[in-house]
């Protein structure tokens, strides 16, 4: 449907005496997302549908995520420009050796927490020990390793330590009773234990903002190498610029961006209910934001990864992990 709607457009132009851009005219980026087709990226495809990004001469295709799919992979080989991925799995590994750089930090603040059975007894981090605690890996279980390493809690089980059940990108854990916490978004996953006829009154959740263990999420990340190229860093100001406006139009459109979304989910799987309350916690997150990484939160990021005990997330401290060039020029 989008395609056709595009197409059409660019049909009228021509029968207006107004060719659009030839896709010989615009420089191609590829975009890999950290998960599938939702709001929780829904500045870029904005940017996509607005125009945003052809007006600023680039041809850019999303390339949708999914369980099988490791962005910091795809970026090492060559199948993307950049990457969107969470700071911890970004910097894990640029420690193994994948050189890559943060350009771009379009979300503030981080979206984590924990959700848990209020009738388990649990009430802070120190209850967890003798539970069962899901949580996604991939990449994503390094701030809850890290979590547990500073308050002390081991993670091989136990009557003194939490059981880790690897949890699947879903709710399912908790509504079995599989296990007494698992990991949510506040903008996705906690919403499906909503849905799933769970009251917030039976629930206890722990941000990890509010619990000062706060990892930084959904950043831009290319290889450091092809910022030496000139003319890639040219593109990556441009396409900064474009989707950083995405995520403005998006911030003050909300449901019609998630309609937007909705019209590039290729699976069908989204709904509308779900897709617009989504963009309106996403809004949250990115709120305020010009797409600049404060380094402030880099800082808490790093600390939080380095205090792990015997098991950091990274063990030394990152050198030429982010940049602000990108941006510097986006904003001028």
């Amino acid at each position: 449907m989008k395609r056709m709607m595009m197409a059409a457009a660019a049909a009228g132009a021509l029968m207006a005496g107004t060719a659009p851009l030839s896709a010989q005219d615009l420089d191609e980026v590829r975009l890999q997302l950290q998960w599938v087709t939702q709001a929780q990226f829904a500045g870029y495809y904005v940017a996509l549908d607005q125009g945003f990004y052809e007006e600023e001469g680039l041809d850019v295709e999303i390339l949708p995520g999914g369980p099988d799919i490791a962005p910091p992979q795809v970026l090492a080989g060559g199948g993307a420009d950049v990457m969107l991925n969470w700071m911890p799995s970004a910097l894990a590994a640029r420690e193994k050796g994948l050189p890559v750089v943060n350009i771009a930090q379009p979300f503030a603040s981080s979206g984590l927490m924990l959700t848990c059975w209020k009738d388990t007894g649990i009430t802070g981090p120190q209850d967890f020990r003798g539970k069962t605690i899901g949580v996604w890996f991939f990449g994503n279980e390094y701030p809850f390793l890290s979590w547990m390493s500073q308050e002390g809690i081991p993670t091989e089980g136990g009557d003194d330590g939490v059981t880790v059940l690897k949890q699947g990108f879903n709710v399912d854990p908790l509504i079995q009773r599989q296990a007494d916490c698992i990991s949510t978004m506040t903008y996705n996953e906690y919403g499906q234990v909503l849905d799933a006829g769970i009251t917030e009154d039976e629930l206890v959740t722990f941000k990890y903002e509010e619990e000062g263990v706060a990892t930084l999420e959904d950043g831009m990340w290319v290889l450091e190498e092809n910022l030496e190229d000139p003319d890639f860093v040219d593109k990556m100001v441009r396409f900064v610029r474009a989707s950083m406006q995405g995520w403005k139009w998006a911030g003050e459109n909300p449901e019609e961006a998630a309609q937007i979304v909705l019209d590039y989910d290729e699976t069908g799987a989204q709904t509308e209910a779900h897709q617009v309350r989504m963009m309106g916690e996403i809004a949250k997150l990115t709120e305020g934001s010009d797409g600049s990484l404060d380094e402030a939160a880099y800082r808490r990021t790093v600390d939080t990864l380095l205090a792990g005990g015997s098991d950091p997330v990274i063990s030394q401290e990152p050198e030429g992990a982010f940049t602000h060039e990108i941006t510097e020029q986006a904003l001028q």
